[in-house]
């Protein structure tokens, strides 16, 4: 028994993985061929990527959004788990990236669920709010350049209908988020942004060790 997180070693993980993963053929081809590019860290884990399948169904979304698409991994995963009517919009603004991506979810028959928006996020998501869709998104999913990630949450919980769950990944920063050296403006914004859904009482929020951090927050 412990009253603190089980420290995650190699081995563990890969207990871990292999006694609760599944992960499809097509996912692992996607992760392998994602960390053979030179900025393939920004890739997600299997172990999370299962999570936000779960996720996905225990609040029976079917309209996400994602902020921060990479090589598409985490669409995929979400995109398995919505229902045959469900839809995610992904913001992303590097078309060779998510290229990458668009073979796998046309290769999975799913690519008719997820609409890419290449453009800066701000834009899309000001553009969703203008359109009046408000309120009208039950999960979104956070995952791109960390000076803007106040403004994501922010648009993203005006998106989110109430009982709706937001995502942010990377809030643990490598161990960055404790190191009072690490001064850097992605840094300094995902402490503020940490500190900030903390503290928000217009979520019950939760941060999870998975991966580098995920913060999971429901808007009340």
């Amino acid at each position: 028994m412990s009253r603190t997180t089980t420290g995650m070693t190699e081995d563990l993980r890969a207990y871990l993985i292999g006694s609760s993963v599944r992960e499809s053929a097509l996912l692992a081809r996607l992760r392998e061929e994602t960390a053979s590019l030179p900025a393939g860290g920004m890739q997600i884990s299997p172990e999370q990527g299962q999570l936000m399948r779960l996720l996905v169904e225990l609040t029976g979304a079917k309209r996400c959004l994602e902020v921060g698409t990479f090589t598409g991994y985490s669409a995929l995963c979400v995109a398995m788990a919505l229902p045959a009517d469900g839809t995610l919009i992904c913001c992303d603004v590097n078309a060779e990236w998510t290229g990458i991506g668009r073979r796998y979810w046309q290769e999975a028959g799913l690519d008719h669920k997820i609409d890419l928006r290449i453009a800066p996020a701000t834009e899309t998501l000001e553009a969703l709010i203008a359109d009046g869709q408000a309120g009208s998104f039950d999960f979104a999913f956070i995952d791109a350049d960390k000076g803007n990630y106040e403004r994501y949450y922010e648009a993203a919980l005006t998106l989110l209908r109430p009982g709706g769950l937001i995502g942010v990944d990377n809030v643990l920063w490598g161990g960055s988020v404790i190191n009072s050296a690490k001064q850097d403006e992605d840094t300094l914004a995902i402490r503020a942004l940490n500190a900030k859904i903390a503290k928000d009482e217009r979520v019950t929020p939760a941060m999870i060790p998975i991966g580098d951090g995920l913060t999971l927050a429901r808007k009340r």
